[in-house]
């Protein structure tokens, strides 16, 4: 009996206290996820950690949903997250499940995925010796075959006036056979909504795919899993996780062998890594955005115009005969100029902060939602995308409404567009750090070059 034989032999019973201890366990193998790059390490504010934001005790904009948002519209990995909701909802169910059950089901132990991945990586490394093997046999029959050259070969060639480059005619092949052009029903033009025998069929390949035996159909969940391999872990996956292969193939021998939560422990080390790590700090510093890009841009090329007013006063003052004392009129100008440029780099309109500090600008993708309050209590709640659904099509969006609607729309009114109100306490505490740290920065600069300018002795030119 080879290895992976003794990993699929007869489970033994599983109660709720080793469900409990598996996912500790779980959890303290990814601690080094959570506290090797913590969010106080990456500048973020503990109010804004990511289990606040996925426990929902942040408001907007830093909800649940507007993080699903910035993934779905921005980052493009909305994956990570729907995995990852859903995996923790999987976990409080499997806990709940009948006692009988759960003995059908039990842990997927980290010795037995190393005895999986060692069989697993033998596995490639006996592939790869017989590499140039299976390129023989695939190009076997076909014009790259590497043939020895016979005499009619030559006399060929030479029958083609000597050009090594000429082609001789092919000899005419036979009728194909009728069932050779039949279209494969994933292919056919007919389509129709999966149905759980589609995604029972869908994981089956996957699973004989990676080499991994038929799971057992009366474990507890097993149709639900047959969803999630289908929809995350299979390589056509339309939500595919950014899983290598050989962790992909790990998955797919443990879910074949148990439905237990710990079978997805690389799959869910994934996501929250990269969830945490990547996708968390990047929707924080974008969310403190008080203001549209072009909104932005507006408002760090006004700060640019009031640097240049103000360079231009000081220099005609400066080549007049003016008292040096006028050249400190140029200040009134750098301070707004610089500290509009060094605030606009950190994302926030100081103008929009000064006349409406609790506002920010609405998403394009919330823009032309329905004019129907949703959940977080603002509009735009409606999205055309269930997004937090854990099955579904890809996440795929250019084909939405709002996509060629705000496309359409002219910089003037993208500028000045419809604003929504800050909620969030913490966010509003980053603004103000943000608007007295370029405040700060515009003083300092301002007060430089206002002496610079007043110590040069006058031009008197005019």
């Amino acid at each position: 009996m080879d290895l992976l034989s003794l990993t699929y032999m007869r489970p033994s019973y599983v109660t709720n206290k080793d469900l409990r201890r598996s996912q500790q366990s779980i959890l303290s193998e990814k601690g080094s996820v959570r506290s090797g790059r913590s969010a106080r390490s990456s500048g973020i504010p503990d109010g804004l950690a990511f289990d606040n934001i996925i426990a929902g005790v942040t408001c907007s904009p830093l909800t649940l949903r507007d993080f699903l948002n910035f993934l779905l519209y921005k980052e493009h990995s909305a994956e990570n997250l729907q995995f990852y909701l859903w995996y923790q909802d999987y976990v409080k169910r499997f806990s709940q499940a009948p006692y009988a059950d759960l003995a059908l089901a039990p842990e997927w132990t980290k010795e037995k995925e190393d005895e999986v991945a060692a069989v697993l990586l033998k596995e490639a490394h006996r592939g790869m010796r017989k590499a140039p093997a299976v390129a023989k046999t695939m190009f076997s029959g076909t014009d790259f075959e590497k043939k020895p050259i016979t005499e009619p070969q030559i006399s060929l060639d030479k029958a083609a006036g000597g050009d090594p480059f000429a082609t001789p005619p092919q000899t005419p092949r036979g009728e194909r056979k009728e069932e050779e052009y039949e279209l494969s029903p994933m292919l056919s033009p007919v389509s129709c909504a999966p149905t759980m025998a589609t995604y029972r069929s869908q994981a089956d390949d996957a699973f004989a795919a990676a080499g991994a035996q038929a799971p057992f159909t009366i474990q507890p969940f097993r149709q639900e899993l047959n969803r999630i391999v289908s929809t995350y872990i299979a390589a056509d996956a339309p939500r595919q996780l950014n899983l290598s292969a050989h962790d992909r193939n790990l998955v797919l021998h443990a879910l074949s062998y148990t439905t237990h939560p710990s079978a997805f422990r690389p799959a869910l080390a994934s996501a929250e890594s990269t969830l945490r790590v990547q996708s968390h700090p990047n929707f924080v510093r974008w969310s403190t955005c008080n203001g549209c890009p072009p909104r932005i841009a507006f408002a760090r090329t006004l700060g640019w115009l009031g640097i240049g007013l103000a360079f231009a006063v000081a220099t005609v003052l400066s080549l007049s005969g003016a008292a040096r004392g006028w050249r400190a009129v140029a200040a009134t100008c750098w301070v707004p100029g610089i500290h509009a440029v060094v605030a606009s780099h950190r994302g926030m309109c100081i103008c929009m902060y000064t006349f409406s500090r609790h506002k920010y600008h609405v998403r394009p993708w919330e823009l032309f939602a329905d004019d129907v309050e949703g959940a977080e209590g603002r509009p735009g709640g409606k999205e055309g995308k269930e997004s937090f659904d854990s099955f579904g099509s890809g996440n795929s969006f250019e084909m939405e409404p709002w996509v060629q609607k705000y496309g359409e729309r002219n910089v003037w009114r993208k500028i000045f567009d419809k604003e929504a109100r800050i909620d969030e306490p913490v966010l509003l505490a980053i603004h103000d750090t943000i608007f007295v740290q370029a405040g700060i920065v515009g003083l300092l600069a301002g007060a430089v070059l206002t002496a610079v300018f007043v110590a040069v002795p006058p031009g008197g030119y005019f």
